[in-house]
């Protein structure tokens, strides 16, 4: 039975205790630890043991970094070159461990950023000493005068602490899977492990039963594909038949999508409107939030749609195909008018509309925890899909 594979990278000599009381743990969910002083590393004879660390990395699942007081043993060359450091430095809003003249890696870092570089998730813990110095560090650093005569407690040798603090920064300042956690015992960091594996599987659950809703939907779509396209060509007698049926089935979510929004004259909006704010300014639709964002009571995102009177509407489908929306319809008022009048015209009557919103009365802030809401462009700009 293939289990998941979870590379424990960390410096040893200061860690090993607390190593060795994560192997069981681990083990105990049925993962296989991968740790260099059990021999779970294949150390080939032909290259450096650093290269094979970092090559381990790549045949595992999932990879917890701690880091401690110590920098630890600096990598050798040929593990240096194991990596792209250009793309590296494109993946994090702080790249001063990467600048010429600056840069010094240890093997612990080299596994880490091995792991960045081919997309394995890093669950990371710092020492909450050394966490507390690298707040210090930060407010320091910019004057040189200073910052050199720090001495920092928590790390053991004051001369690599600018490089545990910039590894930190980049490691905080990535754009996806930047979660950083103090620890002050082993204990913060099962717990921690524990919480968030279990709300990874959770997700991952309910993504499964998503994924197959959307399929049922689409399923549904196709066997009424072909009825579309002969409804649409029996009801419109002009030449362009053709580019109109093609259209229809191109925009039928987005034009349906505006069908289930309350509002006065349909037909006026889809045939007027250029603005994506105008179709929702026609709903009386006043904001866009995504709503479990946080820990409160949603357990899954969605995309709600606030009307003045601030109750809300809960878009059925998926983040991304709200996001899809939009394109869609800058892509539909750019189409010829007499395209556009007939695509319009043909979704008065089409049932789907009533499964794309669901009303609830509010008011939206009485429903929703403040800490499970964001504005949907503020969340999808910093989303990765």
């Amino acid at each position: 039975m293939a289990k998941p594979r979870v590379f424990i990278s960390s410096t040893c000599f200061d860690l090993g205790l607390l190593r060795s009381e994560l192997r069981p743990f681990i083990s105990m969910y049925g993962y296989e630890p991968i740790m260099s002083e059990y021999s779970d590393i294949l150390y080939d004879p032909r290259s450096h043991t650093h290269v094979s660390c970092v090559n381990e990395v790549v045949n595992c699942d999932v990879l917890v970094l701690i880091l401690g007081q110590r920098f630890g043993g600096a990598a050798v060359d040929a593990a240096l070159e194991c990596l792209d450091f250009d793309a590296l430095a494109k993946t994090s809003n702080s790249s001063t461990l990467f600048e010429p003249g600056e840069s010094k890696f240890s093997i612990t870092q080299l596994e880490v950023l091995k792991a960045i570089e081919n997309g394995i998730p890093i669950y990371a813990f710092v020492d909450e000493k050394v966490y507390h110095d690298h707040l210090v560090y930060e407010k320091n650093k910019s004057n040189k005068d200073v910052i050199d005569k720090i001495k920092f407690p928590s790390i053991q040798k004051n001369e690599t602490a600018k490089y545990i603090f910039e590894f930190i920064n980049y490691l905080g300042h990535r754009v996806q899977n930047n979660s950083i956690a103090p620890f002050a015992r082993l204990e913060d960091i099962r717990n921690n492990l524990t919480a968030q594996w279990a709300h990874l599987f959770q997700r991952l659950l309910f993504e499964s039963k998503e994924r197959l809703n959307e399929v049922k939907r689409y399923q549904d779509f196709s066997e009424r594909l072909e009825d579309l396209k002969t409804a649409v060509l029996a009801s419109i007698a002009t030449p362009d038949t053709r580019d109109i049926a093609k259209a229809a089935v191109q925009f039928r979510h987005v034009v349906t999508f505006i069908w289930a929004l309350p509002m006065e004259d349909h037909i006026k909006v889809l045939n007027e409107a250029r603005a994506w704010s105008e179709v929702l300014e026609s709903a009386g639709i006043t904001d866009v939030k995504v709503v479990g964002a946080g820990k409160g009571l949603w357990n899954r995102r969605a995309v709600c749609l606030l009307r003045v009177d601030r109750a809300y509407y809960e878009y059925q489908y998926s983040i991304r195909g709200y996001e899809r929306l939009e394109d869609e319809w800058n892509e539909f008022v750019n189409l010829k008018k007499d395209v556009r009048e007939a695509i319009s015209e043909a979704f008065v009557d089409d049932n789907d509309r009533s499964r794309l919103l669901k009303l609830y009365e509010g008011p939206f802030e009485d429903v929703v925890d403040s800490e499970d809401v964001q504005d949907f462009g503020s969340f999808v700009k910093g989303s990765v899909w």
